[in-house]
Protein backbone atom coordinates (compact mmCIF):
# COMPACT_ATOMS: atom_id res chain seq x y z
CA UNK A 1 0.00 0.00 0.00
CA UNK A 2 1.54 3.51 -1.23
CA UNK A 3 1.76 6.23 0.39
CA UNK A 4 -1.27 8.93 0.65
CA UNK A 5 -1.34 10.77 -2.60
CA UNK A 6 -2.17 13.90 -0.69
CA UNK A 7 1.00 13.56 1.43
CA UNK A 8 3.77 15.92 0.53
CA UNK A 9 7.58 15.65 0.01
CA UNK A 10 8.49 16.56 3.35
CA UNK A 11 5.93 14.22 5.36
CA UNK A 12 7.21 11.64 3.22
CA UNK A 13 10.48 12.01 4.26
CA UNK A 14 9.67 12.24 7.97
CA UNK A 15 7.96 9.30 8.18
CA UNK A 16 10.44 7.39 6.33
CA UNK A 17 13.51 8.53 8.81
CA UNK A 18 10.67 7.65 12.03
CA UNK A 19 10.02 4.14 10.69
CA UNK A 20 13.22 3.49 9.90
CA UNK A 21 15.06 4.65 13.00
CA UNK A 22 12.12 2.65 15.00
CA UNK A 23 12.90 -0.56 12.46
CA UNK A 24 16.64 -0.38 12.42
CA UNK A 25 17.61 -2.55 15.98
CA UNK A 26 15.47 -5.62 14.42
CA UNK A 27 15.72 -5.11 10.78
CA UNK A 28 19.17 -8.05 9.78
CA UNK A 29 16.80 -10.07 11.82
CA UNK A 30 13.68 -9.26 9.84
CA UNK A 31 14.83 -9.70 6.93
CA UNK A 32 17.95 -12.13 7.42
CA UNK A 33 20.41 -10.07 6.53
CA UNK A 34 23.79 -12.00 6.42
CA UNK A 35 27.28 -10.22 6.30
CA UNK A 36 29.16 -14.02 5.82
CA UNK A 37 29.33 -16.20 2.94
CA UNK A 38 25.99 -16.51 1.82
CA UNK A 39 25.19 -12.54 2.48
CA UNK A 40 28.19 -11.94 0.21
CA UNK A 41 27.16 -14.35 -2.43
CA UNK A 42 23.23 -12.71 -2.47
CA UNK A 43 25.11 -8.89 -2.67
CA UNK A 44 27.25 -9.92 -5.60
CA UNK A 45 25.01 -11.98 -7.42
CA UNK A 46 22.01 -8.68 -7.75
CA UNK A 47 25.95 -6.60 -8.64
CA UNK A 48 26.64 -9.30 -11.66
CA UNK A 49 23.08 -8.66 -13.24
CA UNK A 50 23.27 -5.03 -12.96
CA UNK A 51 26.65 -4.73 -14.05
CA UNK A 52 27.39 -7.69 -16.06
CA UNK A 53 30.78 -9.15 -13.62
CA UNK A 54 32.20 -7.70 -11.16
CA UNK A 55 34.59 -4.67 -11.59
CA UNK A 56 36.51 -3.10 -8.90
CA UNK A 57 35.76 0.66 -7.85
CA UNK A 58 37.84 2.96 -5.85
CA UNK A 59 35.57 5.77 -3.83
CA UNK A 60 31.59 4.43 -3.55
CA UNK A 61 28.63 5.66 -2.69
CA UNK A 62 25.45 4.44 -1.33
CA UNK A 63 22.34 5.96 -1.22
CA UNK A 64 20.13 4.22 1.72
CA UNK A 65 22.55 2.50 2.52
CA UNK A 66 20.59 0.97 6.10
CA UNK A 67 22.42 -1.28 8.00
CA UNK A 68 25.26 -1.51 5.61
CA UNK A 69 24.06 -5.02 3.82
CA UNK A 70 25.25 -3.94 0.21
CA UNK A 71 28.35 -1.86 1.37
CA UNK A 72 29.47 -3.84 4.12
CA UNK A 73 29.16 -6.99 1.91
CA UNK A 74 30.91 -4.68 -0.95
CA UNK A 75 33.83 -4.27 1.09
CA UNK A 76 34.67 -7.56 2.39
CA UNK A 77 34.39 -8.83 -1.25
CA UNK A 78 36.74 -6.14 -2.46
CA UNK A 79 34.25 -4.58 -5.07
CA UNK A 80 34.73 -0.87 -3.72
CA UNK A 81 37.52 0.10 -1.94
CA UNK A 82 35.99 3.33 0.19
CA UNK A 83 32.16 3.56 0.52
CA UNK A 84 30.44 6.57 1.95
CA UNK A 85 27.24 5.57 2.95
CA UNK A 86 23.81 7.85 3.79
CA UNK A 87 20.69 7.38 4.70
CA UNK A 88 17.79 9.48 6.01
CA UNK A 89 17.46 7.57 9.19
CA UNK A 90 20.10 7.77 11.57
CA UNK A 91 19.01 4.67 13.85
CA UNK A 92 19.91 2.43 10.59
CA UNK A 93 23.32 4.35 9.86
CA UNK A 94 24.40 3.45 14.04
CA UNK A 95 23.60 -0.05 13.13
CA UNK A 96 24.91 0.36 10.25
CA UNK A 97 28.06 1.45 11.93
CA UNK A 98 27.88 -1.23 14.50
CA UNK A 99 28.19 -3.78 12.25
CA UNK A 100 30.65 -2.21 10.71
CA UNK A 101 33.00 -2.24 13.97
CA UNK A 102 31.82 -5.82 14.15
CA UNK A 103 33.23 -6.67 10.76
CA UNK A 104 36.69 -4.54 11.40
CA UNK A 105 35.05 -2.39 8.48
CA UNK A 106 35.48 1.60 7.70
CA UNK A 107 32.62 3.30 6.57
CA UNK A 108 31.99 6.70 6.49
CA UNK A 109 27.77 7.67 7.06
CA UNK A 110 26.41 10.87 6.65
CA UNK A 111 22.45 11.10 7.14
CA UNK A 112 20.98 12.68 4.16
CA UNK A 113 18.31 12.64 1.96
CA UNK A 114 18.58 11.70 -1.69
CA UNK A 115 17.53 14.83 -3.22
CA UNK A 116 20.28 17.06 -1.21
CA UNK A 117 23.16 15.17 -1.59
CA UNK A 118 26.16 16.85 0.68
CA UNK A 119 29.00 16.16 -1.41
CA UNK A 120 30.97 17.75 -4.39
CA UNK A 121 30.88 17.44 -8.31
CA UNK A 122 31.77 14.07 -10.05
CA UNK A 123 33.18 12.80 -6.16
CA UNK A 124 32.69 8.76 -6.68
CA UNK A 125 32.88 6.31 -9.37
CA UNK A 126 30.24 4.56 -8.23
CA UNK A 127 26.68 5.39 -6.92
CA UNK A 128 24.44 2.37 -6.36
CA UNK A 129 21.80 1.08 -3.55
CA UNK A 130 19.28 -1.52 -2.73
CA UNK A 131 14.83 -1.07 -2.33
CA UNK A 132 15.67 2.62 -1.47
CA UNK A 133 14.23 4.64 -4.70
CA UNK A 134 10.79 3.35 -4.66
CA UNK A 135 10.60 5.41 -0.88
CA UNK A 136 12.09 8.52 -2.42
CA UNK A 137 9.34 11.33 -3.40
CA UNK A 138 11.38 13.18 -5.97
CA UNK A 139 13.34 10.97 -8.13
CA UNK A 140 13.88 13.05 -10.90
CA UNK A 141 15.83 14.90 -8.28
CA UNK A 142 17.69 12.86 -7.09
CA UNK A 143 18.95 11.23 -10.08
CA UNK A 144 19.75 14.45 -11.10
CA UNK A 145 21.99 14.37 -8.05
CA UNK A 146 23.17 10.66 -8.49
CA UNK A 147 24.45 12.42 -11.58
CA UNK A 148 26.21 15.15 -10.64
CA UNK A 149 28.40 13.35 -7.55
CA UNK A 150 29.16 10.86 -10.40
CA UNK A 151 32.12 11.23 -11.98
CA UNK A 152 32.78 11.11 -16.04
CA UNK A 153 32.80 7.24 -16.71
CA UNK A 154 30.72 5.96 -13.23
CA UNK A 155 28.80 3.33 -12.94
CA UNK A 156 25.38 3.56 -11.09
CA UNK A 157 23.08 0.68 -10.21
CA UNK A 158 19.87 0.15 -8.11
CA UNK A 159 18.65 -3.15 -7.02
CA UNK A 160 15.33 -4.46 -5.27
CA UNK A 161 13.01 -1.87 -6.69
CA UNK A 162 9.44 -3.23 -6.56
CA UNK A 163 8.03 -4.06 -10.28
CA UNK A 164 4.23 -2.67 -10.12
CA UNK A 165 3.04 -5.93 -12.26
CA UNK A 166 4.62 -8.12 -10.26
CA UNK A 167 4.23 -6.73 -7.37
CA UNK A 168 0.51 -7.13 -7.82
CA UNK A 169 0.86 -11.05 -8.53
CA UNK A 170 3.04 -11.14 -5.39
CA UNK A 171 -0.41 -10.45 -3.56
CA UNK A 172 -1.79 -13.95 -4.53
CA UNK A 173 0.51 -16.00 -2.31
CA UNK A 174 0.35 -13.97 0.46
CA UNK A 175 -3.18 -13.79 0.49
CA UNK A 176 -3.75 -17.57 -0.05
CA UNK A 177 -0.93 -18.05 3.06
CA UNK A 178 -2.47 -15.50 5.23
CA UNK A 179 -5.92 -17.83 4.74
CA UNK A 180 -3.63 -21.37 5.48
CA UNK A 181 -2.17 -19.90 8.62
CA UNK A 182 -4.28 -21.10 11.23
CA UNK A 183 -3.33 -24.47 9.59
CA UNK A 184 0.18 -23.82 8.91
CA UNK A 185 0.42 -23.13 12.82
CA UNK A 186 -1.39 -26.74 14.15
CA UNK A 187 1.03 -28.04 11.98
CA UNK A 188 3.81 -26.64 13.36
CA UNK A 189 2.94 -26.59 16.87
CA UNK A 190 3.35 -22.82 16.76
CA UNK A 191 1.27 -20.54 18.80
CA UNK A 192 0.02 -17.05 17.21
CA UNK A 193 1.92 -13.87 16.83
CA UNK A 194 1.12 -11.73 20.17
CA UNK A 195 3.22 -9.15 18.50
CA UNK A 196 4.38 -10.42 14.75
CA UNK A 197 6.81 -7.39 14.52
CA UNK A 198 10.05 -6.89 14.56
CA UNK A 199 10.03 -3.26 13.08
CA UNK A 200 9.89 -1.65 16.27
CA UNK A 201 6.70 -2.54 17.30
CA UNK A 202 3.02 -1.99 16.99
CA UNK A 203 3.17 1.86 16.43
CA UNK A 204 6.38 1.51 14.06
CA UNK A 205 4.28 -0.78 12.00
CA UNK A 206 1.12 1.30 11.49
CA UNK A 207 3.42 3.38 9.41
CA UNK A 208 4.83 0.55 6.96
CA UNK A 209 2.39 1.57 4.90
CA UNK A 210 2.96 4.87 5.06
CA UNK A 211 7.20 4.40 3.61
CA UNK A 212 6.41 3.18 0.06
CA UNK A 213 5.67 6.15 -2.85
CA UNK A 214 6.39 3.68 -6.10
CA UNK A 215 5.97 0.79 -7.87
CA UNK A 216 7.30 0.66 -11.51
CA UNK A 217 7.26 -0.26 -14.88
CA UNK A 218 10.54 -1.01 -16.15
CA UNK A 219 10.51 1.84 -18.72
CA UNK A 220 9.26 4.26 -15.48
CA UNK A 221 12.47 3.50 -14.02
CA UNK A 222 14.89 4.02 -16.79
CA UNK A 223 13.45 7.42 -17.87
CA UNK A 224 14.03 9.15 -14.56
CA UNK A 225 17.44 7.77 -15.26
CA UNK A 226 17.90 8.54 -18.84
CA UNK A 227 16.27 12.63 -18.17
CA UNK A 228 18.97 13.12 -15.56
CA UNK A 229 21.67 12.68 -18.61
CA UNK A 230 22.66 8.88 -17.94
CA UNK A 231 23.68 6.51 -21.05
CA UNK A 232 23.27 2.86 -21.40
CA UNK A 233 20.38 2.65 -19.23
CA UNK A 234 19.23 -0.81 -18.95
CA UNK A 235 16.23 -2.47 -16.36
CA UNK A 236 16.13 -6.12 -15.92
CA UNK A 237 13.68 -7.93 -14.02
CA UNK A 238 14.83 -10.16 -11.33
CA UNK A 239 13.17 -13.19 -8.80
CA UNK A 240 9.45 -14.70 -9.63
CA UNK A 241 9.03 -17.97 -7.93
CA UNK A 242 11.62 -17.15 -5.68
CA UNK A 243 9.63 -14.84 -4.73
CA UNK A 244 6.25 -16.40 -4.69
CA UNK A 245 7.79 -18.80 -2.54
CA UNK A 246 9.40 -16.59 0.37
CA UNK A 247 6.25 -14.12 0.35
CA UNK A 248 4.11 -16.70 1.12
CA UNK A 249 6.67 -18.63 3.74
CA UNK A 250 7.06 -14.83 5.09
CA UNK A 251 3.29 -14.39 5.43
CA UNK A 252 2.80 -17.75 7.51
CA UNK A 253 5.96 -17.16 9.94
CA UNK A 254 4.49 -13.34 10.59
CA UNK A 255 1.14 -15.24 12.21
CA UNK A 256 3.32 -17.45 14.74
CA UNK A 257 5.74 -16.73 17.44
CA UNK A 258 8.97 -16.69 15.84
CA UNK A 259 10.46 -18.75 18.48
CA UNK A 260 7.77 -21.46 18.52
CA UNK A 261 8.86 -22.06 14.62
CA UNK A 262 10.72 -25.43 14.08
CA UNK A 263 14.50 -24.89 12.54
CA UNK A 264 13.57 -27.69 10.32
CA UNK A 265 10.92 -25.45 8.81
CA UNK A 266 13.29 -22.17 8.46
CA UNK A 267 15.79 -24.63 6.66
CA UNK A 268 13.38 -25.62 4.20
CA UNK A 269 12.12 -22.33 3.68
CA UNK A 270 15.98 -20.71 3.15
CA UNK A 271 17.01 -23.69 0.96
CA UNK A 272 13.55 -23.56 -1.39
CA UNK A 273 13.92 -19.79 -2.03
CA UNK A 274 17.71 -20.75 -3.12
CA UNK A 275 17.32 -23.14 -5.16
CA UNK A 276 14.43 -21.37 -6.74
CA UNK A 277 16.43 -18.03 -7.08
CA UNK A 278 18.86 -20.43 -9.22
CA UNK A 279 15.55 -21.59 -11.41
CA UNK A 280 14.74 -17.65 -11.51
CA UNK A 281 18.15 -16.81 -12.67
CA UNK A 282 18.82 -19.60 -15.09
CA UNK A 283 15.65 -20.01 -16.74
CA UNK A 284 13.35 -17.21 -15.98
CA UNK A 285 15.04 -14.11 -15.82
CA UNK A 286 16.73 -14.48 -19.55
CA UNK A 287 13.49 -15.33 -21.22
CA UNK A 288 10.35 -13.45 -19.55
CA UNK A 289 9.72 -9.69 -20.02
CA UNK A 290 11.60 -7.76 -16.91
CA UNK A 291 7.64 -6.49 -15.62
CA UNK A 292 6.56 -9.86 -14.74
CA UNK A 293 9.14 -10.06 -11.60
CA UNK A 294 9.03 -8.67 -8.50
CA UNK A 295 12.15 -6.27 -8.21
CA UNK A 296 13.30 -4.79 -11.40
CA UNK A 297 17.26 -3.64 -11.90
CA UNK A 298 18.37 -0.37 -13.33
CA UNK A 299 21.66 0.29 -14.28
CA UNK A 300 22.90 2.88 -16.08
CA UNK A 301 26.48 5.04 -16.86
CA UNK A 302 27.67 8.53 -16.38
CA UNK A 303 29.29 9.25 -20.54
Amino acid sequence: MPAPASATADQIRAVNASYHDGAAAGYDAKWGIDYGQVGRQQVLGKVRKALGGLPSFGRALEVGAGTGYFSLNMLQAGVIADAVCTDISPGMLDTLQANARRLDLDVETVVCDAEHLPFADESFDLVFGHAVLHHLPDLDRAFGELWRVLRPGGRLFFAGEPSRHGDRIADVPKRAATLAAPLWRAAMRASPSHNGHQDGGEDNHRLETLVDVHAFTPDQLASYARRAGFDGVRVRGEELLANWFGWANRALEATAEPDEVPWAWKVYAFRGYLALQEVDRRLLEPRLPPAIFYNLIVSATKA
